[in-house]
């Protein structure tokens, strides 16, 4: 029977002495009948049997030189491994891929573990020598084989059997040697992998900031939507820090025009550049497997178009559960030829909708690019203002209140009360979007009209009642947003305090 000893010599002296023999401790192992004598270890700071190189080390002096091609053989299938970048003059830095998948972008960092964790593997212990009986090792019928095809013309390949039960090892076992060994079983985890899992999970490469393009258009069609689709388009007015709008610079133009809110919208615009996905679903798919993931006729489909010239088709399933309860989603570009598993919070668009990133100012427009306003209550109460500029050549960022001339109903006006007004106009919040709400036929609470020199448009704003606490704003005719009762009340009275001489009421 083979007995490992591991007592400590100085302990067996004293044993000896007293008669006692010498004091064994064994490894646990698979079974008690071995043979052969304890091999010697070739570094006596490793563990017993510990440290010996199983596979040759290419790197080190009358090795085999450099690992030019593998072949791994697993429970899922082979795995063909190339060289794509030879080493350095110091036989380093070799890069490799995948065989038969050039057409595909591969996390060459995980294959490149293929070669370097087996490329001169050590064992952990040693723990049987000339073995008969490898099926209770799992290396009758290994579950993974490796092979090794150096650039010199040799060849190394090695067996990987059962997991060990005493270190967390894996059996391992060398073509031509009878010998099993275990190693580090997170050395060999990557053998075990299927094929796909070695295609690079980031489905579209993220710029470097200063490569970043910029995207003109985001188009999300989804058969939810009113219309069938969401339009975001670049705002080339928000270059301009006193046009007016919002801090995005997009603005969308479908189903309904609307200013948005930057820091909801940033994500929804950018998410596709470095989009990671949680898996891979299959790899140079067929249509049946895009038929079967869905993504025939997509659920959703993210179109993006770059100022660069580059268009941007993903195409996303509906939602489902994977065998974790994670929710997920399929998801690809069109003509991609890999179909990828997608977390529920990554695929922001399958559930996004306009209210979520609309801006919830109500007048959005910068105050001195406005030329004129119309305000009026169901009182029977008008103002009309009409405002010049005085100083045309004049910077923007320079301008103040005696640049320019304010009338109101045709006769001249203190253009600093005027300015209190439209502060008190655009401090109004909305409170939830109506875009489907039926327009009332009564005469609405109050309307408000402007026009903007800059986008030059004119937008009429009538407020309905909706119910007690709150308002139905209808924007040029078409239902939009609901806002508080109090405001459109507050709202009519300041316009009442126009004629007054008042203070506008800025609270409500």
């Amino acid at each position: 029977m083979n007995k490992q000893v591991k007592g400590i010599v100085g302990l067996g002296l004293v044993l000896a002495v007293l008669g006692g023999g010498f004091a064994f401790l064994k490894f646990t192992e698979p079974d008690d009948e071995q043979g052969g004598d304890t091999p010697s270890v070739s570094d006596p700071s490793k563990p017993q049997g510990g440290g010996i190189t199983i596979v040759t080390d290419s790197k080190t002096e009358g090795g085999l030189g450099v690992v030019k091609s593998a072949v791994v053989k697993n429970e899922s299938g082979e795995i063909k491994i190339k060289m794509i970048e030879e080493p350095d003059e110091n036989g380093v830095g070799a890069k490799y891929s995948l065989e038969g998948y050039d057409d595909v972008k591969i996390d060459t960092s995980l294959v490149g573990t293929l070669i370097n964790n087996g490329n001169g593997l050590e064992s952990t212990s040693l723990i049987e020598e000339n073995c008969t009986n490898k099926a209770k090792f799992g290396l009758e019928k290994p579950v993974v084989t490796v092979e090794f095809k150096y650039e010199s013309g040799g060849t190394e390949k090695f067996y990987i059997g059962d997991s060990a039960p005493s270190n967390n090892g894996l059996y391992v076992m060398a073509e031509g040697n009878d010998t099993v060994y275990t190693a580090s079983g997170s050395s060999l985890a990557n053998y075990k992998k299927e094929l796909k899992e070695f295609i690079d999970k980031t489905m579209l490469e993220e710029p470097a900031e200063e490569d970043m393009p910029r995207i003109d258009s985001l188009k999300i069609e989804r058969e939810d939507l009113k219309d069938g689709a969401m339009v975001l388009k670049y705002d080339k007015s928000s270059e301009d820090n006193y046009s007016g709008g919002t801090s995005a610079t997009h603005i969308m133009t479908e189903p309904f025009e609307s200013y948005l809110s930057g820091d909801k919208t940033s994500s929804i615009l950018t998410n596709m550049f470095g989009l990671y996905a949680k898996g891979i679903y299959s790899v140079h798919c067929k249509e049946s497997d895009i038929a079967g993931a869905g993504l025939k006729d997509p659920y959703c489909k993210v179109t993006m178009k770059c100022n660069d010239g580059k268009t941007y088709v993903l195409l996303l399933s509906e939602l489902f559960k994977n065998d974790d309860g994670d929710s997920c989603c399929y998801g690809m570009f069109e003509g991609g030829n890999v179909i990828y598993i997608i977390s529920e919070s990554k695929a922001v668009w399958l559930s996004l909708k306009p209210v979520d990133i609309a801006s919830r100012i109500m007048i959005t427009s910068y105050v001195w690019n406005i030329t004129d306003v119309n305000a009026s209550s169901n009182d029977g109460t008008s103002e009309s203002f009409v405002i010049k500029s005085l100083s045309p050549d004049k910077e923007k960022s320079e301008l103040k209140t005696e640049d320019f001339a304010v009338t109101r109903n045709g006769e001249e006006f203190d253009t600093e009360r005027y300015r209190k007004f439209y502060a008190f106009l655009v401090s109004g919040n909305l409170e939830e979007f109506a875009d489907d709400a039926e327009i009332p036929d009564s005469e609405p609470l109050a309307t408000v009209s402007y026009t903007d020199s800059y986008s030059k448009k004119t937008y009429t704003l009538d407020f309905y009642e909706d119910s007690v606490m709150r308002a139905l704003i209808a924007v040029n005719g078409e239902s939009r947003y609901y806002c508080s009762r109090a405001f459109v009340k507050t709202l009519t009275e300041n316009i009442r305090r126009i004629e007054t001489g008042e203070d506008f009421v800025t609270t409500w």
